[in-house]
């Protein structure tokens, strides 16, 4: 038995690989024949040494939806999602504009207030937001820069239109199983990728090094970098590891590192204290600093914000870099490109109803059973009804919530996602909806990610991609098709 692509159907959806009419897209030609040219067996073993590959590196992520946090090998789908160079180049400026411009936000909402004064964004939302830290006032991070690793989420809707859903710019994660996946298809699929011009992805450990490294308050060729992760009981622990080992740095704990009396970092060494340059943070902004934030956090360094406030230390992400990490700030951007950037933006947001507003409320309120209503600062899917998929009650929970704090809520139409194959139960191929994350890096320079992470939902009809709620993953592959 082999795969019969003509039978496959991704019905109105647009899938990434498949026509409608059963033929392959640009740049999955070579994939498609070789996969159609694969018997049942051959397929399973496939699969079968790719979850073995998975088990072998230990990449693992938790699943907080089945009880008690369990860890479970990194759920991994062998067909791949394929773009073509031509529009990940589009897509790129894009990227890279738009984080331009939420950087520059961050920088002005802690400086001057401009944008606020200008009318274009409302002083309530700032008042409102969770995600402010007024300890940051003030600050000029090197470069200007405050989200330095951004994780924006793409998705495409049935008639194949490539959108943001949203920005992530607190502690994205994801970027190591991106690269994970890569080096398990090489391992699975080695001939494909001497048949395809794939463009690579391996080089982004070097990328983020560099990054972090132009940020040092200190002139160095090899600055002091470390890793800050809250521990083995995080849910991306091996991602912060991975990074860590991948740079040639050292992952610490706060408990490894103290502010001196000169307030600058130290890190603890067996041969002594070590100065440290920059921290790349996988700590939430509240745990970062007990004489600052939560006096009882463990996870932090007490006096942390005060080095990095005089300049002593670089940090990244900045702390109060969420402030634009806010879904409902995220409805702001297109006109944040124009203000700043005097652009038009290259990547459209999805269409957002702010429940803030009162016509927009009650257009969202009208239209519950059609909407994906979202809490402005919740992340993995957490949070968040799907209306067509939920029931009348929930419709009026979601309705009692938006009424009592209307700022708190956005909503945007119910996509139609697009799909790609994915191996199913019984070696089956059926569509299953899928989004995407590349990983955007900003420090003296701009970078993004060849592709990204691409996260697909595993259960038929689902649209919720989240690995933590049981989503799992394909490598995203951009192909070269010729042509510019």
């Amino acid at each position: 038995m082999t795969i019969n692509w003509k039978d496959y159907s991704a019905g109105d959806f647009f899938d990434e690989l498949i026509t409608s009419g059963g033929r392959a897209r640009a740049g999955a030609g070579k994939i498609v024949q070789y996969l159609k040219g694969l018997n049942d067996d051959e397929l399973h073993e496939r699969r079968e040494a790719a979850e073995l590959a998975m088990h072998v590196m230990g990449i693992t992520f938790t699943v907080y939806s089945e009880g008690d946090g369990i860890d479970r090998v990194w759920p991994f789908d062998i067909i791949p999602r394929i773009i073509t160079s031509r529009e990940w180049s589009r897509t790129d400026e894009g990227l890279k504009q738009r984080v331009k411009a939420l950087n520059m936000f961050i920088a002005d909402i802690y400086d001057e207030q401009k944008i606020i004064k200008d009318g274009i964004f409302p002083k309530e939302v700032l008042q409102q937001s969770v995600n402010f830290r007024k300890e940051c006032i003030g600050i000029k991070p090197a470069h200007g820069v405050w989200a330095h690793i951004c994780g924006s989420d793409l998705v495409r809707d049935h008639q194949g239109t490539m959108y943001v859903l949203e920005d992530n710019l607190r502690v994205p994660s994801g970027v190591s199983y991106m690269l994970e996946n890569r080096l398990v298809m090489k391992r699975v699929f080695p001939e494909v990728f001497e048949d395809n011009s794939i463009l690579p992805v391996d080089g982004y450990s070097t990328r983020l090094f560099d990054t972090l490294a132009s940020l040092s308050p200190r002139p160095a060729d090899f600055p002091n970098i470390v890793v800050l992760t809250p521990g083995i009981y995080n849910s991306a622990y091996f991602e912060h590891s991975y990074l860590a080992q991948q740079m040639g740095v050292e992952l610490v704990s706060g408990s490894d590192l103290f502010v001196g009396d000169d307030d600058c970092v130290y890190m603890r060494t067996i041969s002594g204290r070590s100065r440290v340059d920059v921290i790349y943070r996988r700590v939430d902004d509240l745990f970062m600093d007990p004489e600052v934030f939560m006096p009882d956090s463990m996870l932090g360094v007490p006096g942390i914000m005060r080095a990095w406030s005089k300049g002593n230390v670089a940090i990244a992400n900045a702390p109060g870099a969420g402030v634009a990490d806010d879904k409902v700030v995220y409805a702001f951007v297109p006109k944040m490109i124009k203000y700043y950037l005097d652009e038009e933006p290259l990547l459209q947001n999805v269409p957002t109803y702010l429940c803030m507003d009162d016509k927009e409320r009650e257009y969202v309120l009208a239209n519950l059973k059609d909407m994906v209503v979202k809490p402005a600062n919740e992340s993995g899917g957490y949070g968040m009804m799907v209306g067509p998929a939920s029931s009348k009650k929930m419709h009026k929970e979601f309705a009692a919530l938006i009424k009592k704090n209307p700022r708190n809520y956005i909503a945007q139409p119910t996509l139609s996602l697009s799909t790609c194959p994915t191996i199913c139960e019984r070696n089956s191929v059926e569509p299953r909806h899928i989004d995407l994350r590349p990983f955007i890096l900003s420090g003296d320079s701009c970078h993004v990610t060849r592709g990204g992470l691409t996260r697909v939902a595993l259960k038929k009809g689902s649209l919720v991609v989240n690995s933590s709620q049981g989503g799992g993953s394909k490598d995203t592959w951009i192909v070269e098709t010729g042509g510019k």
